[in-house]
Parts: C-alpha cells; structure tokens; sequence
C-alpha cells in the first residue's frame, strides 16, 4: 500500500510539474524565441500554441479541460488587446498592470455566477489527480458551505487586490511619465502583491483545514 501511494504521488507530482512548464515556461520560452523575429504580438501568439497543444490533448486523452490554460490564455488575449487601449509616453509600461487588471476583473465578476473562478481553477487541478476526487470535490461544493465560502473568499480576495493593483500601478506610471523608475516600481509591486496573495492563500486554506478538517479534502489541503 505504501509503495502503490509512493508512485500516485509521484505521478501527481510529475502532473503538476508538467502543467507548470506547459501553462509557464514554454508559453515564456517561445515569447522569447518569436518575438525578436515578429514583435511582441507575433512572440505572444507564439506562446499561444504550448497551450492549445496540451489542453487539445488533455481534452482527448483525459477529458480534462485545464482551466489554468484557460485563464493563461485569456490573460495573453488581453495582452494582445491592452496595447489598444494604454496611450501616451508609458504606453508599454501600462500594458501589464492592465493585464492585471482585467484578470482581477474577471474573478470579480465570476463572483456573481454560481460558481466562483476559484471553484474551476481548483477543480481543474484536482481532476487531473483523479476524476473520482473531481467529483467528490463537486459534491462538496454542493454540501459544504465553508467550502464554498472559502472558495468565493479566495476569489473575492485575488479580484479586489489584483484590480487594486493595477490601479496604484496605473498611478505610478502617470505619476512619473517617462521615467525609468516608474517600471521598476510597478514591476516590485506587482512581485509584491503576487507573493502576498500567495503566502496568503498558503495561510488561508491551512487556516479552513483546521477549522473544517472534513472539508480538507480533496479541497484545501491540495
């Protein structure tokens, strides 16, 4: 039993690190390869195709839809779109935390349905572990309510600091147009508020698990 639990781990490991690389790495390493050659939009439609290589073939072999492909992918369309709507002198400088932004948006917005980004994002990650914890996650969604309020609490808490940011990042660069300090300042910030949500999502679910053991799993404790 040891040994058989030893190698599931280790095959959810090596599907984690793969969803890593797919929805991070090789989307960045083909930015970097193609954009020299075509520009910052022909490098961000490059960074396109890892991921809709690996959610078609996880779709077809797993029927699995990766919902974190799906939010990278919405996040590279907005890059896409952002250079249309930042102008003036920090033009480029604007276009991440408009990214952002919109990103942070969507989670807001997501509040309003059903079911919350959260919820898919979460599921996503655990129907790649297994299909029978994906639908005893579903169940509990569906009879847990501190699951589901710690979900929508996490949804809540990304959406309003993400669009924060975004918004004092905006100022910063108006603030100082043209001013090589204005990037630096809004990329800290964003590094600051990313490893902020982080830290506290760590602390959050660890906080749920102990109030709410039953509903650690297959949810909060992953």
């Amino acid at each position: 039993m040891r040994k058989s639990a030893n190698i599931t781990g280790m095959k959810n490991r090596l599907r984690y690190l793969s969803a890593v690389c797919v929805n991070l790495l090789l989307p960045w390493l083909a930015f970097r390869l193609a954009a020299p050659h075509w520009g910052d939009a022909g490098g961000l439609l490059a960074s396109t195709l890892p991921l809709l290589a690996w959610m078609t073939w996880d779709l077809s072999r797993h029927r699995h839809f990766d919902a974190l492909s799906a939010l990278v992918l919405v996040g590279i369309a907005l890059s896409l779109v952002a250079p249309g709507i930042s102008s003036g002198p920090g033009k480029r400088v604007l276009e991440e935390p408009l990214v952002s932004g919109m990103v942070g948006a969507s989670f807001l917005v997501s509040l309003l349905f059903r079911r919350p980004m959260v919820y898919y994002l979460g599921r996503s990650t655990i129907a790649r572990e297994s299909p029978a914890r994906a639908a005893e996650f579903e169940q509990n969604w569906t009879v847990r309510p501190g699951l589901a309020a710690a979900l929508r609490m996490m949804t809540l808490v990304w959406g309003v600091f993400m669009t924060s940011e975004n918004l004092v990042r905006c100022a910063i660069v108006y603030s100082w147009p043209g001013d090589p300090r204005a990037a630096h300042a809004s990329a800290l910030l964003g590094y600051a508020v990313y490893g902020g949500l982080t830290v506290w999502t760590v602390w959050y679910r660890r906080q749920r698990i102990q109030k709410e053991p039953e509903a650690a799993s297959p949810t909060m404790a992953e």
